[in-house]
Formats: C-alpha cells, structure tokens, sequence
C-alpha cells in the first residue's frame, strides 16, 4: 500500500518542506501567509499541467529586462556627474541656501569636488576625471539629475528605493516587475539578485512581501557583509542529494495529480498553487542555473572586456558578465550590489569621511565593467531592450561633514541627486532634471521615487497605476497613490 495515498495534500506539502522543499531555494518558498491569491502568474485552467503562459503588458514595451547596478551607501553626484563650479568657487564658504531640518550627520561648510569634470561623447555629458571608461559609452547614457525624496537614513533610503516605501515592509521592484511579467525562461527565476548585502534592509530588498512567492528574488551568492565574492557564488540548495531527478519527477507529478484531484472537489487554490509553482521552478533550475552561471564557455576578449583580467575589476566584472548571462536568457529584473570594505572606512561609497579616497577606490572598482556590460550588451543586439539602471540611495552633500579636515568627506544627502539609465527606449546623451547651482535642492523635473518607478514600469509595458495587487482588504501598486511617468525621457 502506498504510504502517501491517505495524506492530505496540506500534509504532503508539509512532509515536503524538509526534502525537496529545501530545493526550493528558501526566498522562493516565503511564509504561506505572504502568498497572494492572483491569477495573474498562474495558469488560467488549474489543471492545466503546463507552465504557467506569460502576462500581457499593459502598454507597448520599450525594455525586455532590467539591470540595476546598486551602489550601496551613496556615491557623490557633485564629484561624479554633476559639476557645480560655484560650489568650487566658493569652496570653504558657510552655506547660502536654508539646509533641511533633518540631516544624519553634522555638516560644515561647502566642499568643491578635488576632482575636475570634462565633457565626454559626441553629446557633450560631463562627467568627472574619476571616469577613464565611461565616457567610450557617454552616448549611451540619460542621466537623472533631479532623483530625490528618498529618505536621510541608509535603511529608510534603500526600503524607499527598492520597494516605494521607507516604513511598512512592501514588495520591491523587482518581485513587482515578475509578478507583472513573468519570465521569459521558464527554467529560471524572473527576478536575480548578485551577491546582495545583508544591510540596509537585506532580504527585504529583495524580497516579495505579500506577492506570491514565486516573485522572490532568488540570491546568487549569500547575503553579507562585505558581500561574497562573485566567483563563489553559487544558488543556494541547488542540488538535492536525497533524491534523483527521477524521482523527484514523479514526486512532482504525483503532487499535481493530487492539486487536480483537489481542484475539482474543492475549487482552485492559488494559494496551494503558487507553492507548487516553487516547486516546479526549482525542480527545472536544477539543469538550467549550472549552465547560466557557467563562465567558463566566455572568449578571453569577454571577459578582459569586463575587467576579469584585473585584481580590482574582477569581482564587479564577474558581477556583471553574469547580469549579461541572465539577461540573455530571459531574466526579467537583475540586480547587482556594490559595496566594497575600505581598510579606513567600512562603509561602502558612505566616504564620511576619506571621500577622496573611497571614491577613487569604488570608481576604480566598477568602471571598465559597466563600460564592458554596455558595450557588449550593444554589440549582442541587447542593449535596444535591455534597461540598465545605476545608482544609489542618495547622493552626498555639497557641504563637508564637520570633523577632522585631514580626513573630509560628505554626509547621506537625498535632496537632489544623480543616477542613469542606459538602453531600453530612453534618450542617450541626455540630461534630465537640474540641481541647483551648488547640487542641493532638484530644481528641475524633479524625480521623486515614485515617479523613478512609474518610468521604470512604463518602459517595461506596464502600467503603474493597473499593477496592482489585493491584499488586506485593498489594492496596493508599488507608486502607492504617486508617480508620474518622466516621458521627455524616451527615445
């Protein structure tokens, strides 16, 4: 007699959990309760055994995918993309602008960029002497000089960032942009975080909150702090050493049989189904992750593009090269974190203090690989559909923060600040927004978070305001009730 034939299919499920549940990739198998009940990823006929098709956009999509390379802990617009010859002029001065009433640290007078900035590309871009590989794909580039209305506290300003709110635990982007989309390979997950920090919100930045669980960013690489290195990074509990395919084949299908069964007594459960969905995934990753992060099948020409070849680029570089790789193979939402240990200062781009040094370190760090990404996105035909997002937080202050003069540096500042965006139906060599004359207020178009969403959705055909999903007796959206789409951006 078979010992699972009396078992409820609650029951199964459970017994699950320590086996092959494992192989679920833990992010992918959330608390039961954090499981939504939408039909938007799941199969329109429950019985349906094949995998789930993908959702329609809701607009015409501009971006296939997304590659968000996260610079954790804040880099300087006014010493990397945005000059401010005023504030050079008047290095040294006291202030005179009304600064805001909450700030996170003491700060003093105001603080020329040591760096000079030149003109890059055909479009003229500015960008500072610290940038010796961007400016070949300057022309690429639309640059978000008015983002702001984050928060002033690293973890405020990263839960705002990735999930549109800095006070209740939301979905991020990136579970928001699966749950609307799916995954154009079936085989891995729609949403990817490399080697993600542990601070700063952790998992929650990558997380699905109330969203089916199957929207979970998946980590490669385990979240810490300083982040693990790229070339170890591996997919949690992968391989199930307790079973064979074979079997686990026939566990699968035995479990569907009994959803079927339970579906036509008692009606369809997304809930249950959406478990199953883990599952299924993690079933098929088995064969088809090994293969995406292998980089031994890249040309030496590769990956000396990515700076592989390099002590200081390696890491990032291997970072990158695997968002191609993803990309590729039909990953929705990529997310990369770059938060490098300074001997001085453990704060990743947070240069309280040694701004001159830090900056040169991470600078140095990531330059030649996002240059190789763009152009080896370009040259694979990629990059038309492909949005890469770079950024941070927030920005730094035009002022010094107040201490020792020997060691300068600049405190959190999300008031007014740079990021860019690069391919996926937006203007390249284009400038968006203006700060004012000594980069502390956005003055011009300015770009709330919200609105950075909403633009982010539009490009990938969704949008902000019909993705939504039920939960607690309402509709939530990642703009919440905000947002406004920054149409003088696209191409």
């Amino acid at each position: 007699m078979n010992p699972l034939a009396n078992l409820t299919r609650r029951e199964l499920l459970n017994r699950w959990c320590v086996g092959f549940g494992g192989l679920a990739l833990g992010g992918l198998l959330a608390d039961r309760q954090l499981l939504g009940s939408s039909l938007r990823d799941l199969p329109n006929d429950p019985t349906d055994q094949d995998t789930p098709s993908l959702p329609l956009p809701h607009l015409r999509p501009r971006a296939k995918r997304i590659i968000f390379l996260f610079m954790h802990g804040g880099p300087s617009h006014v010493d990397l993309f945005d000059p401010k010859p005023e504030l050079t002029k008047r290095n040294g001065e006291r202030p005179p602008f009304k600064r805001t009433r909450v700030q996170f640290a003491s700060r003093g007078n105001l603080l020329g960029s040591p760096w000079k900035f030149r003109q890059v590309g055909k479009s003229g871009l500015p960008m500072s002497q610290l940038w010796q590989h961007l400016p070949q794909v300057a022309d690429e580039l639309c640059m978000l000089h008015s983002v702001c209305d984050t928060n002033v506290a690293h973890g405020g300003a990263c839960m705002k960032l990735f999930t549109g709110s800095d006070s209740t635990l939301r979905p991020s982007v990136g579970s928001w942009i699966s749950y609307g989309l799916g995954s154009e390979n079936q085989n891995l997950p729609g949403f990817i975080t490399i080697c993600p920090s542990s601070l700063h919100g952790g998992v929650d930045n990558f997380g699905n909150a109330f969203l089916p669980a199957v929207h979970q960013g998946v980590s490669l690489g385990e979240p810490g702090y300083p982040n693990s290195l790229a070339k170890n990074a591996k997919f949690g509990n992968l391989k199930n050493k307790f079973s064979t395919s074979q079997e686990q084949r026939r566990q699968l299908d035995f479990l569907r049989k009994i959803n079927h069964q339970h579906s036509a007594q008692l009606g369809f459960d997304s809930e249950l189904e959406a478990r199953i969905q883990s599952f299924e995934l993690a079933f098929r990753m088995q064969t088809a992750a090994p293969e995406a992060i292998d980089l031994s099948q890249e040309s030496i020409e590769t990956r000396r593009l990515y700076g592989m070849d390099e002590e200081k680029t390696e890491n990032f570089g291997q970072m990158c090269l695997l968002a191609r790789r993803f990309a590729e193979r039909g990953v929705r939402f990529i997310q990369i974190s770059h938060a490098h240990s300074l001997p001085f200062n453990n704060e990743q781009w947070d240069q309280h203090s040694h701004l001159k040094q830090g900056h040169e370190i991470n600078v140095a760090q990531i330059d030649k690989p996002i240059t190789g990404l763009i152009k080896d996105l370009k040259q694979r035909g990629l990059l038309e559909d492909t949005l890469v997002l770079w950024g941070g937080e927030f920005g730094r202050t035009p002022t010094a923060q107040a201490g020792d003069p020997k060691i300068i540096g600049r405190d959190h500042h999300p008031e007014g600040f740079t990021m860019w965006m690069a391919g996926g139906g937006v203007k390249g060599g284009f400038r968006y927004g203006k700060t004012d004359e000594f980069g502390y207020y956005a003055i011009e178009n300015r770009m709330p978070i919200h609105d950075l969403h909403a633009t982010i959705l539009h490009l990938m055909g969704l949008d902000h305001e019909q993705l939504t999903y039920k939960h607690a007796g309402r509709d939530f959206r990642l703009t919440d009730v905000y947002g406004q789409v920054a149409t003088d951006i696209l191409a």
